[in-house]
């Protein structure tokens, strides 16, 4: 912060053609932050820039403070993390400093549309997220190019549909409730219903129904340091089930309501291309322990009576550090762990909300238990997972992955951001707690690319070879490729 001093040069030692040079600085005083000005900002407003900043008018000069505020505005997502700049303008006469914020927008909005035809029917999908959007200037006629943007809300809608399968959803986060602390607001709903195409008067009609619901507050805490947030979310689901063989039952209803805490701390220098810091996160989801306040026997229950009132606890641990190593080269290291446990021993391990290992991580439209799907490059999809009696994948209990990439990128164009990199990775998953070996890991090497295109995000493609064979499938490691959407395989 001490932008003004004296640098005298005293000569110490002349000896040869060699001479010491000592410099002394004798410093005045810290420079004050006088003004603070953004420029370059066509859509976002100076508002939702500035009070992202930790530079504010009268507060002493810091260089780690301006570039703590510069890391801030590229976690935004909607600025060109190359052509980013401050320039401060020092007044020594008044021993103050005055910042300008240099910044060039870039698309941050996503669309997804694909219309087509498999399996003898018309298949749809509408997905958009507006990610910079503006609540406030909806009923604004002169604000909509195209829409509303500049306050930094969120918004997003999805839409599916088929002759068997309809699922629609939204979600909005409002990332200052209240407009004075960064407390981001985020809810969300979705419905999903997929039948045989039958008439709801047929005999032979089947079909499952989800509503799922969630509202949750995250907030930028201080303690330990203002790079932590800690989330707070309640999320509800209600399974409705008619005559559906392909569900863990075949008819009834199921309810799943849970509460999930996570804490974050996140110091990555940016989102598409991170070259410094760390993302470490810790989160726990549980549910009430109903069984445990009933006198039912759970031995002998039909599943759509044990699984009426979901019950679990799953606890997750993930940890990703980057290092620049020589130019724009990048070391990445990451680490996944999940645990899924129950309160009761006779009811067991829920079959809702396991996890499966293997492959590009996508996730399929038909999926209807809250799996969560891991990718792993070199094994096909799901292939790491535990199985039933005849090979069909039930999901495990409990997970772990290691990867170690090495990244290098062709271009940080922000219209289209371009990488390659190489990786080895190892990982597992278990049925549960006995049957879990740590060291016990398939392992896998190999190579890829990823482009990121702000209006449709992130694809990758990988080919990776399996070292371990898999028992019982043999086709299922080797050389392997791999297509992924939006990081799913990362």
């Amino acid at each position: 912060g001490y932008l003004f001093f004296n640098a005298i040069p005293i000569e110490k030692l002349i000896e040869g053609d060699s001479v010491d040079i000592e410099i002394r600085i004798i410093e005045k005083n810290q420079a004050k932050i006088n003004k603070v000005k953004v420029t370059g900002n066509t859509r976002t407003g100076d508002e939702v820039i500035i009070r992202e900043l930790s530079t504010l008018p009268g507060e002493k000069f810091s260089r780690s403070d301006v570039i703590r505020s510069q890391r801030q505005l590229l976690q935004l997502g909607y600025f060109n993390q190359e052509k980013m700049n401050v320039i401060p303008k020092a007044n020594e006469a008044t021993g103050s400093v005055d910042l300008e914020y240099v910044v060039e927008e870039t698309s941050s909005d996503q669309l997804e549309l694909s219309v087509g035809w498999g399996s003898n029917q018309f298949i749809a999908s509408v997905g958009v997220s507006f990610n910079n959007f503006s609540f406030k200037k909806f009923f604004k006629k002169e604000a909509w190019t195209p829409i509303p943007s500049g306050d930094g809300q969120k918004l997003s809608f999805r839409i599916y549909a088929n002759t068997y399968y309809r699922q629609y959803g939204f979600s909005f986060t409002e990332p200052w409730l209240g407009g004075k602390k960064p407390n981001a607001l985020t809810v969300s709903f979705s419905h999903t219903n997929y039948t045989n195409g039958q008439s709801e008067t047929s005999t032979s009609y089947q079909r499952i129904r989800i509503t799922s619901a969630s509202v949750g507050l995250t907030n930028r805490l201080k303690i330990p340091d203002d790079y932590f947030t800690m989330a707070n979310f309640i999320a509800y689901q209600y399974y409705d089930v008619k005559n559906y063989p392909y569900f863990i039952f075949t008819n009834g209803y199921s309810h799943g309501l849970s509460y999930n805490f996570s804490l974050n701390r996140n110091s990555l220098d940016a989102i598409i291309y991170p070259r410094n810091g760390s993302d470490i996160l810790f989160s726990v989801q549980f549910t009430p322990p109903y069984s445990l306040f009933s006198q039912k026997d759970y031995s002998n229950m039909k599943a759509q009576e044990r699984y009426k009132w979901l019950e679990y606890h799953k606890w997750k641990f993930n940890v990703s550090y980057y290092l620049n190593i020589v130019d724009n080269l990048v070391l990445s290291v990451r680490g996944k762990f999940g645990f899924l446990g129950y309160y009761n021993s006779t009811l067991g391990s829920t079959p809702f909300e396991r996890f499966y290992l293997g492959g590009s991580g996508l996730s399929s439209t038909y999926i209807s238990d809250g799996r969560e799907i891991i990718g792993m490059r070199g094994y096909v999809d799901e292939s790491l997972t535990p199985t039933d009696g005849s090979g069909t994948a039930i999901g495990g209990t409990i997970y772990q992955k290691f990867t170690f990439e090495l990244r290098y990128p062709i271009t940080l164009n922000p219209s289209a951001t371009i990488y390659l990199l190489a990786f080895l990775e190892a990982g597992n998953c278990w049925i549960n707690a006995k049957s879990y070996k740590p060291f016990d890991l398939y392992r896998s090497a190999g190579f890829g690319a990823r482009i990121h295109l702000p209006m449709f995000g992130m694809f990758g493609l990988d080919w990776g070879y399996g070292f371990d064979e898999i028992p019982g499938s043999p086709t299922s490691s080797g050389s392997q490729f791999h297509f992924s959407i939006n990081q799913s395989i990362d």
